[in-house]
């Protein structure tokens, strides 16, 4: 069993056992009990009563969180030549189509984002199982396929994200990093918790939000009171 360090003990010394913490206490606390050396991610995980395997209780959705994720989001914008300069003016960090389409055929997907043109889609069909798994598909719903790339763009550089509910009901997102101030990653995780209530199924029976939980990279989980958010 590996040994409890004495950073690790005063950390944990500081989360109360059994207590569900308002979303303002949490965002202050978890900056204290992020122990790393490095700008660490800010995150959620929110368990929701559906069941993703039927189509009536799928949750997906956007959000633009107000004070951004705090990542550079790197941007690959897949636009035929009459786009390029709207790309580029908006901050799409590569830029171009036929080139990075072989690109990523051959197995290159550095990037956070792929935002493209519906005409372009089709081209895209065949690269499914490589961009796929990674969640770098774009989809009308979240916004990624679209004409209007320039607002596209700048929308992910500003801290839109997507999110979606995995196979066993959670629903986890980055919220912001560890230097943040607790306002700020307050203020996120209530526009993205508000969002979530907002998308509840009508299929959806009882209580929607089961439970909620914020941490920083290797930091405990603080409980989340559901008290405003469970969406019954």
């Amino acid at each position: 069993m590996a040994k409890v360090t004495k950073k690790q003990k005063e950390v944990r010394a500081k989360v109360e056992k059994n207590k569900a913490y308002s979303v303002d206490e949490a965002s202050a606390l978890v900056k204290e009990i992020t122990n790393v050396n490095f700008d660490a991610s800010v995150d959620l995980a929110v368990r929701l009563n559906v069941d993703p395997r039927k189509a009536n209780q799928m949750v997906r959705g956007v959000v633009t969180l107000p004070h951004g994720t705090g990542k550079d989001v790197k941007v690959l914008a897949l636009v035929t030549p009459d786009k390029e300069a709207e790309a580029k003016e908006a901050g799409a960090d590569f830029i171009g189509l036929d080139e990075y389409l072989d690109k990523i055929k051959g197995g290159w997907t550095d990037v956070d984002v792929i935002i493209t043109m519906p005409s372009v889609m089709g081209k895209l069909g065949p690269l499914g199982r490589v961009l796929g798994p990674r969640g770098l598909m774009p989809n009308p719903k979240t916004g990624t396929v679209t004409m209007d790339i320039a607002k596209a763009v700048s929308d992910v550089k500003a801290g839109k994200i997507d999110f979606k509910v995995d196979k066993t009901g959670i629903v986890h997102a980055a919220i912001g990093k560890s230097s943040f101030s607790a306002d700020k990653i307050a203020g996120n995780a209530k526009e993205l918790l508000t969002t979530l209530v907002k998308l509840k199924p009508v299929a959806a029976k009882g209580i929607y939000i089961k439970s909620i939980y914020m941490s920083s990279t290797m930091s405990p989980s603080l409980e989340i009171d559901l008290k405003n958010y469970a969406g019954n």
